[in-house]
C-alpha cells in the first residue's frame, strides 16, 4: 500500500501531522467528493462522471490515479461477457466514510451556494448522516429503494443504518418507488412526503407497519437542519 507523500511529484503539505498527511491525500479538489460517491458501492468511470457533473474526464482520470497509488480506492475487472472496469473502495478508503458523514452534517448547517442538484449517492447518504441511533429498535427493517429503477437497500440494524446499492437477499419489508427529481423535491421540501404519495409520483409497498417505519426514517433524514447561531 502506499502512504501519504509517495506519490512522486504530488504536492505536499511537508508537516507531520496526522491532520496534513490525510490532506496530502485527499485533499486534491474532487477527491473527497470521488470517495463520496463510491461510499455506496462499485462505480464505472461514466457513473462517476455523471454524479459529478462539475468535474472534466481527465481531471477525474487524475484524481482516480492518486487516490489508487495512495490505496485508498482500487480498480477491478469484471470478466467476460460484462468486461466492465469498476472503481471501488478500499477497506482504508471506507475508513473515510464516518469522517464524510460528519463533514456533510455539519456543511448542512451552511447557507447553500450552489444552484446543482443533489444527486441520489448525497441523497442516500444524508439518511446515514442523520440516523439516530436511538431509534434504531422502532426502525428496524431492511428496505428497497427503487430510484428510476435502479435498486438501493438500506437496512437498519443493532444502532446503525447501511446503505448500498444492491437488492434483499430476500423478500423486503418495504419498498420505496419513485424517481430522482421527486426525491429531490420532497428532501428539498418543494412538496410533503404524503403529497407525493397521493399524486402516485412515490409509490410505497409493504405491510403498513413497515410503510411507516420506512417513512418515519425519511422524514427523520430530510428534516431541516438546525442553523449555526451567530455572533451577536
Amino acid at each position: 500500500m502506499c502512504y501519504p507523500g509517495s506519490v512522486s511529484g504530488k504536492r505536499s503539505y511537508g508537516d507531520p501531522c496526522g491532520v496534513a498527511r490525510g490532506l496530502d491525500v485527499i485533499g486534491e479538489r474532487w477527491a473527497l467528493l470521488v470517495v463520496r460517491d463510491l461510499l455506496l458501492g462499485p462505480k464505472r468511470f461514466n457513473d462517476l462522471l455523471d454524479g459529478l457533473p462539475g468535474v472534466s474526464p481527465n481531471v477525474l482520470s487524475q484524481r482516480l490515479r492518486e487516490l489508487i497509488e495512495h490505496g485508498v480506492v482500487q480498480r477491478r475487472d469484471l470478466p467476460a461477457p460484462a468486461r466492465v472496469r469498476l472503481y471501488e473502495l478500499t477497506e482504508w478508503g471506507y475508513g473515510l466514510e464516518p469522517l464524510l458523514l460528519h463533514l456533510g452534517r455539519w456543511g448542512s448547517r451552511t447557507a447553500p451556494r450552489s444552484t446543482g442538484s443533489l444527486g441520489i449517492d448525497s441523497l442516500l447518504l444524508s439518511i446515514k448522516a442523520s440516523f439516530d441511533p436511538t431509534r434504531a429498535t422502532e426502525l428496524r427493517g431492511v428496505y428497497e429503494f427503487h430510484i428510476d429503477a435502479a435498486p438501493y437497500l438500506a437496512e437498519v440494524t443493532g444502532d446503525s443504518v447501511q446503505i448500498s446499492r444492491d437488492t434483499a437477499a430476500g423478500q423486503p419489508d418495504a419498498t420505496l418507488t419513485t424517481d430522482i427529481d421527486t426525491l429531490r423535491a420532497v428532501c428539498n421540501h418543494q412538496i410533503s412526503f404524503s403529497a407525493a404519495l397521493e399524486s402516485a409520483a412515490l409509490r410505497l409497498d409493504g405491510d403498513e407497519h413497515a410503510k411507516r417505519r420506512l417513512t418515519d426514517l425519511l422524514l427523520a433524514s430530510f428534516a431541516p437542519a438546525p442553523q449555526p447561531s451567530k455572533a451577536p
